[in-house]
């Protein structure tokens, strides 16, 4: 299991640092987003295998899972974040921002619902080919990364403007 824990976390680096890079002026904090969109999923993957005693297929079949799912994340996550840029700087006093604070809330509240509905998917979609005792292994470490994402997001750190 080690062995292969090992072979995974070197070759899924390989495969993000094949991707070109970007040339436009906005693009590096496109290409330092994906970067550690990238190393999130690798670390999911890691400890999704080493916890559910995955083989070396059965880790690469959850990270293409896991690639997917992100894809239909990440949107909704920018707009958890614009809207948060909008109501960080509307209580900070912002006029052009204190117009927006309403429908800025609500798209937030609506795009962390849908993540949460897609957040219930992934776990069906990883779970489907689990016996019980991985599928509540799963399930605690979902829960558990979720937990550490929250406690990232809400940690002291400002909103950065554009």
């Amino acid at each position: 299991m080690k062995r292969m824990t090992w072979a995974l976390a070197f070759a899924l680096p390989v495969v993000a640092l094949a991707q070109p890079m970007a040339k436009e002026p906005g693009a590096r904090d496109t290409e330092r987003m994906a970067r550690a969109e990238q190393r999130q999923r690798l670390r999911q993957v890691l400890e999704l295998a080493d916890t559910l005693e995955l083989d070396s297929a059965q880790a690469l079949k959850m990270d293409e899972t896991l690639r997917r799912f992100e894809d239909r994340r990440r949107p909704l996550r920018e707009q958890v974040r614009d809207s948060a840029r909008i109501l960080h700087q509307a209580s900070r006093g912002d006029s052009a921002a204190l117009s927006q604070v309403d429908a800025a809330a609500q798209k937030a509240f609506d795009a962390r619902a849908q993540i949460a509905a897609l957040d219930r998917e992934l776990y069906q979609a990883l779970a489907k080919d689990l016996s019980p005792q991985k599928r509540a292994k799963l399930a605690m470490v979902m829960a558990r990364s979720e937990g550490a994402k929250g406690m990232k997001a809400k940690g002291p750190k400002e909103p950065r403007g554009d």
